[in-house]
């Protein structure tokens, strides 16, 4: 069997499925605030206690919200700070005298979607997630990329493609750069481009809602994010040819996405046709934890 753990900001959860995806079992606990030690532990108790009920032992993945340092084996960019400088991989190795495999929650919600998901059973998969943020990994042959530097997928923090003079230079990231995708395609960048252009606030669901009932406003601003969404994607295309991408997030929801993208990213794409398909997630908020879990399979 194979056991994934989703280390969030909030919960940790543990998943376990059979070589053949069917889901053993599922737990979860609550994340130790502000204490590392609690969460190793809370990491190794739900590991002991998934194999005790299920009576065998596991390969093990972990999914968290940063990733690893190539200089120092320590985790780095995770939203949650204390993780932050930790040999977390190492210690709980430690704990559970075995080894592990990591990666970071994007890598995880692609390699969930292109091993038994929206994307099973394709060659080379863009698994982007738009959210509170915007995340990405990258799947090759049932593999997660990561790369010497440890970012690859990092497709949120480059600048919007072919921007228009008044794009330029784009909103302030936290990484210290203007303009980032995140930025842009990120539910806060939606609603705060909408806000600019109207001086209304209004959250992305409410957008989709009045824009549906014949907005003008809300329906421009979606119709730019899907432009913005399509020029960042056909970087993508450029450069990888995935034969599947797919949205996770809570703007992946947006069923309109997949119909009108398509349509849009063919004069940025470098090719006469684009074969390219935009899906929506198989598994939701699951796949993260369902990718930890088959990172012990690779």
């Amino acid at each position: 069997m194979h056991l994934g753990i989703d280390l969030g900001g909030t919960k940790i959860e543990i998943i376990a499925l059979g070589d053949d995806g069917a889901e053993l079992l599922r737990r979860r606990v609550a994340t130790p605030q502000g204490d590392y030690a609690g969460t190793l532990a809370a990491m190794a108790g739900l590991v002991r206690a998934a194999e005790a009920e299920l009576g065998g032992t596991g390969t093990v993945g972990i999914g968290t919200p940063g990733a690893l340092s190539r200089v120092t084996g320590r985790l780095k960019n995770s939203n949650s700070l204390v993780l932050n400088g930790q040999p977390l991989l190492e210690d709980l190795q430690d704990w559970l005298q075995r080894p592990l495999r990591i990666a970071n929650d994007a890598n995880c919600f692609a390699l969930s979607e292109a091993t038994d998901g929206a994307a099973a059973g394709a060659e080379v998969v863009f698994g982007a997630i738009l959210g509170t943020g915007v995340g990405a990994g990258v799947v090759v042959a049932g593999r997660a990329l990561t790369g010497p530097n440890g970012i690859a997928g990092e497709w949120g923090h480059n600048p919007l493609p072919w921007p228009t003079a008044a794009e330029l230079p784009g909103a302030a990231c936290y990484c210290g750069r203007h303009g980032c995708l995140e930025t842009w395609l990120s539910g806060p960048g939606l609603r705060q481009q909408h806000a600019l252009a109207t001086g209304e606030d209004v959250p992305p669901p409410q957008l989709v809602t009045r824009a549906a009932a014949g907005d003008a406003a809300c329906e421009r601003s979606l119709q730019d994010y899907e432009q913005r969404l399509a020029r960042g994607l056909a970087h993508v295309i450029n450069l990888l040819d995935p034969e599947v991408i797919v949205l996770g997030g809570g703007l992946s929801n947006l069923d309109r996405l997949y119909v009108n993208v398509p349509k849009l990213w063919g004069q940025w794409v470098f090719s006469d046709r684009v074969d390219t398909r935009l899906v929506r997630n198989r598994y939701g908020d699951s796949s993260g934890v369902r990718g930890a879990a088959w990172l012990g399979k690779g």
